[in-house]
C-alpha cells in the first residue's frame, strides 16, 4: 500500500519536540500573494484557507532547541484555525514565549537545493495547550523535602 504525497502524519508534540518549542513573534495570517497590480487596484488580502481541512492558516515562526544545525533551527508552523490562536504562557523574553501544540501533524517533505537536499517537514497544529513549567516541577520537589530544624 502507497502512502499518497502530502500525507499528514498525527504526531505527539513531545516525540516531534523534545526539548519543546520557542515561538519567537506573534501568530499572523498566512496571507496569498498579492501582486502590484492587485496593490494598485485595491484588492483586499485574502487570507489562505487550507485545501484538506477548510480552516484558515496562520502562521508563528518558531525555533527548535534539540536542532544541531542552527541554519534548521527556525521555521514556520501553520496553524488551521477558524479564529487567530492565542498562546497560552507568557514572554521569557521580549517576543520569545516556550509552547506547545495541540493537534500537531508533521508532512513529510524534501528541502535545500541541488546536492544538499534533506528531509523536512511541514508541521501544521490545530492551537495552543499550556507549557509544562520545568522550574516549577524542581519548586514542588524542593517544597516536599523536609526542612532542618
Amino acid at each position: 500500500m502507497a502512502i499518497a504525497k502530502g500525507h499528514r502524519f498525527e504526531i505527539d508534540f513531545d516525540a516531534a519536540f523534545p526539548l519543546g518549542l520557542v515561538m519567537v513573534g506573534e501568530v499572523a495570517p498566512d496571507n496569498e500573494y498579492q501582486s502590484r497590480e492587485d496593490r494598485s487596484a485595491g484588492r483586499p488580502v485574502r487570507q489562505r484557507v487550507d485545501e484538506v481541512t477548510g480552516k484558515r492558516q496562520w502562521k508563528a515562526t518558531v525555533t527548535d532547541p534539540s536542532e544541531t544545525n542552527s541554519k534548521r533551527a527556525s521555521y514556520d508552523v501553520t496553524f488551521l484555525a477558524d479564529v487567530q490562536p492565542v498562546p497560552t504562557t507568557s514572554e521569557v523574553l521580549p517576543g520569545m514565549r516556550p509552547i506547545e501544540l495541540e493537534g500537531l501533524t508533521a508532512e513529510p517533505k524534501v528541502a535545500g537545493q541541488g546536492e544538499f537536499k534533506y528531509q523536512s517537514y511541514v508541521f501544521r497544529a490545530t492551537g495552543f495547550k499550556a507549557a509544562a513549567s520545568k522550574s516549577g516541577r524542581a519548586s514542588n520537589t524542593a517544597e516536599s523535602t523536609p526542612k532542618a530544624a
